[in-house]
């Protein structure tokens, strides 16, 4: 597990007891394009089967942003379910986030994380994401 503090005291934590499930599941089912309507249940099973990372604001410890890993701790992640609440958005808050979630799985040797978005490239590329080098290698199977 890893805890970090930025200088203006969000706090960030992959300890999975201080995630606000309840919390997630509203952002995600309600809000979040890729996960609307996804049920409780399933929220659970996804971060007891990942990595989740929390972000805490400094004021109360209230949960503002989590990520999930979902990984084999030793060569491949893909990065999900990234949400930073709205009103903490435009603090830099998703690349702090994101670096934290590459950053620790850099310690377990993971060589490749892949992700998909519809409207973050920039967030990402700061970070030394690219679009896919080879995408007709790449293939899916996609029973949405």
């Amino acid at each position: 597990m890893i805890t970090l503090t930025r200088d203006d005291g969000y706090l960030l934590s992959t300890a999975p007891e201080r995630l606000d499930l309840d919390l997630v599941y509203h952002w995600l089912s309600t809000d979040a394009y890729w996960a609307q309507g996804r049920d409780r249940a399933t929220v659970e099973r996804a971060f007891a089967g990942s990595i989740g990372f929390g972000v805490f604001r400094p004021e109360d410890g209230r949960q503002v942003a989590v990520a999930r890993a979902v990984t084999d701790r030793a060569t491949f992640a893909w990065l999900c379910d990234v949400y930073i609440e709205p009103a903490a958005r435009g603090r830099g808050l998703g690349t702090w986030l994101t670096g934290a979630v590459r950053d620790h799985l850099a310690e377990f040797g993971v060589r490749r994380i892949l992700l998909a978005t519809r409207d973050a490239h920039g967030v990402y590329a700061k970070l030394g994401f690219d679009p896919l080098a080879q995408p007709d290698r790449w293939m899916q199977l996609d029973n949405r």
